[in-house]
């Protein structure tokens, strides 16, 4: 299996060291009564000190502790309700925000806060689950000096649960049966729409109500990769902690690397995380002035090509995000598979496939967690199959740089009430090599074309045309001379999204039923791809 709850783990204990303090255990009470078991690493000598902060769906894992208490902090590390030693209902995240009662992490900062041990000043830490706690922590206190958020949603329904609408199948089902939290499974398949359930799990809505700035941390092929970079512009767009926060974006995906069809640059591993989170810890929880000197606020690696000489694959700095002014530009989907600038002129143009959901697209790379991820080569992928519309640039002429939100914007029509459409944003080799490798890609339910507190009314005909955007996020790519910018449109990317059974139903059933689903791209009714060009 190439991905499992180890590589979870892995990504929190990333910065963890071989030697263990012996921590002291406390069954901490919450608002309600309920005891949740927190460990205490404190370091040698004479407090108070400065804590920080960490609160575990993976257990109380000692080592995470042990760089912090040399850096002169102490270490709170808390198993959240339900899980590990702690009491409480398991439903993983639900007691962890601003719901009216519970409250576990403000409790907890309460908690610290009260101790002879803590100077006053808490700053929180984690990745993945521990970086998801901090992230719903943050609106619920004014506690927190700093935060370390490494990889999170910033709103749990789009960002991890349903994306463009359509449940992240593999992820969520796989990670809460890892986890033992099975059950949870049914709680969030009856959501599928963002209702009062998942404001609650919306950080993006409480961002007035957050104090504290934060370092965020992920990367490009990463499973939370735009809650990251959106997480970072409300706290930047807010007074509280405007112009305080910083940005980190490598290459990764949520685990190791995956080499079977691109080859990473050594230089991306130039960067090293811990010691810039210490300089930051440093300068907000211990009150060093000169620890942020020389720190850009945001620092991404531009991705490329992985042939000699191809630029990009670097790292680069920028005092926002984006971090230049681009140009949405326009490339118009054309009959027979062309990519281009200029708008359509004809009146009637298509084309057309026969999505069948007891025969899905397989998912290939992307943002994964429990299958291969990252960038991937998609020819294999797509052979034998006629339900992927594939299309191309011409040859590029000169490099062309892309960093920024990536947008797919489509008219379609179907035979069906209801169905799928996803997009995938390729760089495409030049002949010789000839390599498809996937940089991005979404989905978005066409119910949701209206928005996603409510379904959109069914479709009625295969002449009703709507319009529907797919996000793809964002990406820092740039595509070298002779490659051409390649776009895949089909219906379906599984296990990585819940197939549509094209009934008007949420989820399949004993139903499922071909659709016939059809892009536009006549002047009329044209289908575009958004590039943010330099």
């Amino acid at each position: 299996m190439r991905r499992s709850i180890y590589w979870g783990l892995l990504f929190v204990l990333a910065s963890a060291f071989a030697a263990v303090a012996e921590p002291t255990l406390t069954m901490v009470p919450m608002g309600d009564g309920t005891k949740l078991a927190t460990d205490v690493h404190l370091p040698t000598g004479d407090g108070p000190w400065p804590v920080i902060l960490m609160r575990s769906t993976y257990g109380r894992l000692a080592q995470a502790a042990d760089e912090c208490l040399k850096q002169g902090y102490a270490v709170v590390i808390q198993d959240v309700r339900g899980m590990g030693d702690s009491e409480g209902e398991a439903h993983v995240f639900y007691a962890e925000g601003w719901r009216e009662g519970l409250a576990d992490g403000a409790d907890t900062v309460a908690w610290v806060k009260a101790q002879t041990w803590c100077n006053g000043t808490i700053g929180s830490h984690g990745g993945s689950a521990l970086a998801i706690t901090q992230t719903l922590l943050a609106p619920s206190t004014d506690g927190i000096r700093l935060q370390h958020i490494n990889s999170s949603p910033a709103n749990l329904y789009h960002h991890m649960a349903y994306q463009g609408g359509v449940l992240r199948k593999n992820l969520v089902e796989r990670w809460l049966t890892a986890i033992k939290q099975p059950h949870v499974i049914d709680i969030y398949k009856s959501h599928p729409r963002y209702d009062d359930y998942w404001e609650h799990f919306d950080s993006l809505a409480k961002t007035s109500d957050i104090s504290a700035p934060a370092l965020f941390e992920n990367g490009w092929f990463d499973i939370f990769q735009q809650g990251t970079i959106d997480g970072f512009l409300a706290r930047e767009g807010q007074s509280a902690t405007s112009g305080k926060n910083y940005l980190l974006l490598k290459w990764s995906c949520h685990g190791p690397d995956v080499e079977d069809d691109y080859t990473f640059n050594k230089n991306r591993f130039d960067l090293k995380v811990t010691p810039l989170r210490n300089k930051i810890f440093r300068h907000y929880l211990q009150g060093d002035e000169a620890a942020l000197n020389g720190i850009p606020k945001v620092q991404y690696y531009v991705m490329g090509a992985d042939t000699e000489g191809a630029p990009g694959n670097e790292w680069r700095s920028a005092d926002t995000w984006p971090p230049y002014s681009t140009t949405a530009t326009t490339f118009y989907l054309r009959q027979g598979g062309d990519l281009s600038h200029p708008a359509p002129k004809t009146t009637e143009a298509m084309q057309r496939f026969v999505f069948d959901p007891a025969n899905p697209v397989a998912t290939h790379g992307g943002a994964n967690l429990f299958m291969p991820s990252g960038s991937l080569d998609q020819r294999k992928n797509g052979e034998g199959r006629d339900d992927i519309l594939h299309f191309m640039t011409p040859t590029l002429e000169a490099p062309l740089e892309i960093t920024g939100r990536i947008t797919v914007r489509l008219s379609i029509s179907t035979d069906a009430p209801d169905t799928d459409f996803t997009a995938m944003l390729l760089d495409i080799y030049p002949e010789g090599d000839g390599r498809q490798l996937s940089i991005i890609d979404g989905i978005r339910r066409v119910k949701t074309r209206n928005g996603f507190t409510e379904a959109a009314p069914l479709l009625e005909s295969s002449e009703q045309i709507v319009a529907l955007e797919i996000d793809l996020w964002s990406a820092a790519w740039i595509f070298d001379k002779g490659h051409r910018i390649g776009l895949n449109i089909s219906s379906s990317n599984y296990p990585r999204f819940e197939v549509n059974p094209n009934t008007g139903e949420d989820f399949p059933g004993d139903e499922l039923r071909k659709a016939t689903n059809t892009v536009h791209l006549s002047v009329a009714h044209p289908s575009v791809l958004v590039l943010p060009v330099r």
